[in-house]
């Protein structure tokens, strides 16, 4: 007989939205999915969204490469949502350039010859680059265990999208704190990127209380003269040179 008691944790056709993923927490050795790491991780940020050193917890005796890898391809999900949110008001004829500070103009390396893009298609661009990089058989075939070779991707992925938070911070800053009120992801996304060094310091540009550099440094940067950047594309899992010079290309 059928215990009444256990939990069916499927969302069912036509299941209410309070009702989405409504089921007991269930501790990580009791998971017996394949994708038990991507489970446990969303888990964890339904539980508190803000809690963000319990979603961060690597649990005891698991691969760290796979706890990074599971957490950027969280990260892109979650980012999706962010782009239909920023759907509302950044529009290719508003947001004609992808921009953060006035530093910099990003170049988009999802065409043939990279070039400007407006804010909302290099968004999009970027995540499907990055799930075309994460999603690849030739670097990640397996979600169990990943070579070393293929971890050191990680840190252009984190990058690029990192440019998403960049331009809704600064140029999208009501939206972007309707979004970060409620799901904390660029809070999370910064402490993630600091921990495991994905990302320099000084390139964090969105200030997060108490987590990154302060907003002075952030106002030093944004007098400094434009700068263009384009990267190769992320499907080669090449890692972003640095810019030396304004009005400068390193593609």
């Amino acid at each position: 007989m059928t215990n009444s008691q256990t939990s069916i944790r499927r969302n069912r056709p036509g299941i209410k939205a309070k009702d989405w993923c409504n089921w007991p927490d269930e501790s990580l050795e009791n998971m017996d999915s394949l994708f038990h790491i991507q489970q446990y991780i969303q888990q964890a940020i339904r539980r508190n969204p803000s809690d963000i050193d319990f979603i961060l917890q690597v649990p005891e005796q698991q691969d760290e490469g796979v706890w990074k890898y599971e957490h950027l391809r969280q990260f892109c999900l979650e980012l999706n949502d962010l782009t239909v949110y920023l759907q509302k008001e950044c529009l290719p004829d508003t947001c004609s350039q992808m921009t953060a500070t006035e530093q910099w103009i990003f170049l988009c390396a999802a065409h043939k010859n990279p070039k400007e893009c407006p804010a909302i298609d290099y968004t999009r661009h970027t995540l499907d680059g990055a799930a075309s990089l994460l999603n690849s058989n030739k670097y990640f075939p397996s979600r169990i265990s990943i070579k070393d070779t293929s971890i050191a991707k990680l840190g252009s992925v984190c990058r690029r999208i990192y440019r998403i938070f960049s331009h809704a911070y600064y140029h999208h800053r009501t939206l972007y704190d309707e979004f970060e009120e409620r799901t904390h992801l660029c809070r999370r996304f910064t402490v993630f990127a600091l921990r495991y060094g994905l990302i320099p310091k000084d390139n964090l540009i969105v200030p997060i209380n108490g987590v990154n550099q302060d907003v002075s440094t952030i106002m030093q940067q944004q007098s400094s003269p434009i700068k263009t950047n384009s990267f190769t594309s992320l499907k080669n899992g090449s890692s972003p040179p640095s810019s030396s010079s304004s009005l400068e290309s390193d593609a």
